[in-house]
């Protein structure tokens, strides 16, 4: 049995050295935004939020489609253009020639378009690239050596099983559409946070869905990792210490290890009163895939979860997301590792 290392040689620096950058131009911010860089400025697009009150008061869930540029840490946000229609909870993917989004939802459906969005001075440009085989939102996804490869998510908003895929779009030849390959061989899963080292896929955690007593989806907390390598296949992992659904990714790549930052454990799933719900966890676990084995490496200043993380400037960003249920958050962290 992998055991979990003791902390050697600290790996994450204090919490106080995370720094905010300027916040999103919105006094609730979003979740399940996309978000990556185009011609050297941060782009964060989408998502969404409550705008009026929590929903169990209520409240109703607004999705939006406004994209957001910051060019510089000292600079303020402008507004850039705006995508095809409101969206989130996709993936997207920073590329040399801007950034991939892959599906999403709003509130009547998920989607199967994929574009590809960037910066030209001061206009947006959005181009359409071969949709997904399904709709299909609250996927895990990674770029590896050219090719977008999607991992699980739902294929509808009331989907009671979530979809059993890995699918591939090779970004230097998108005509040739996409690659159905074999899924990962654990429980399909949602909100599973991707990476990649040396060459391969990794999958951690997410949550499968069941029906429920009242036909409704359910979910069932997970803690194992996988790791996909093209050609050979899937191989399981060392379980994670813990559940870690809809932490900020991709999962970033820090001295030779991966990190999931926060995420939801799912402690705290029927908290109440609601308005007081403590947040989700804030430690960081890095997966060292040398020794297949993980460890604990600080914490965050931060309770943020279904967001997106970017590396920019030699920085490790994410912009917004959801600080507890409900709740969003404008502010924008950063770190260099």
């Amino acid at each position: 049995m992998k055991r979990l290392l003791p902390l050697l040689v600290p790996l994450l620096s204090p919490a106080a050295d995370w720094q905010t950058l300027p916040a999103l131009p919105d006094a609730e911010g979003f979740a399940g935004v996309f978000a990556g860089v185009s011609e050297g400025a941060l782009l964060v697009a989408g998502g969404a939020n409550f705008p009026d009150a929590p929903p169990w008061r209520g409240g109703t869930k607004t999705w939006y489609d406004t994209v957001f540029a910051l060019e510089s840490s000292e600079g303020a946000w402008k507004r850039l253009g705006r995508l095809p229609r409101p969206n989130g909870y996709g993936v997207s993917v920073t590329t040399a020639d801007g950034v991939v989004c892959a599906g999403g939802c709003d509130a009547s459906g998920h989607f199967r378009e994929v574009f590809r969005m960037r910066k030209a001075g001061e206009h947006l440009q959005v181009e359409p690239l071969p949709p997904m085989p399904k709709p299909c939102a609250l996927m895990a996804g990674a770029l590896l050596d050219g090719t977008l490869y999607l991992a699980g998510g739902a294929e509808r908003p009331d989907s009671t099983r979530a979809l059993a895929v890995l699918w591939a779009l090779d970004l230097a030849q998108p005509d040739e559409g996409w690659r159905e390959l074999p899924p990962c061989p654990g429980p399909a899963r949602i909100l599973a946070t991707s990476g990649v080292h040396d060459g391969a896929l990794h999958l951690f955690s997410g949550a499968a869905l069941k029906e429920g007593a009242d036909g409704k989806p359910e979910r069932e907390w997970l803690k194992d990792a996988w790791q996909y390598r093209p050609g050979q296949g899937w191989r399981r992992l060392a379980d994670m210490p813990r559940v870690a659904v809809a932490a900020p990714g991709l999962a970033p790549g820090v001295d030779g290890r991966l990190w999931v930052i926060g995420g939801d454990d799912g402690a705290n799933v029927a908290f109440e009163p609601k308005d007081q719900h403590p947040g989700f966890p804030r430690d960081v676990l890095a997966y060292y895939p040398a020794t297949d084995t993980w460890t604990q490496v600080g914490e965050v200043p931060f309770s943020l979860v279904t967001t997106a993380l970017v590396q920019w400037r030699g920085r490790l960003v994410i912009p917004g997301g959801e600080a507890r249920p409900g709740k969003r958050s404008p502010q924008v962290w950063s770190l260099e590792p």
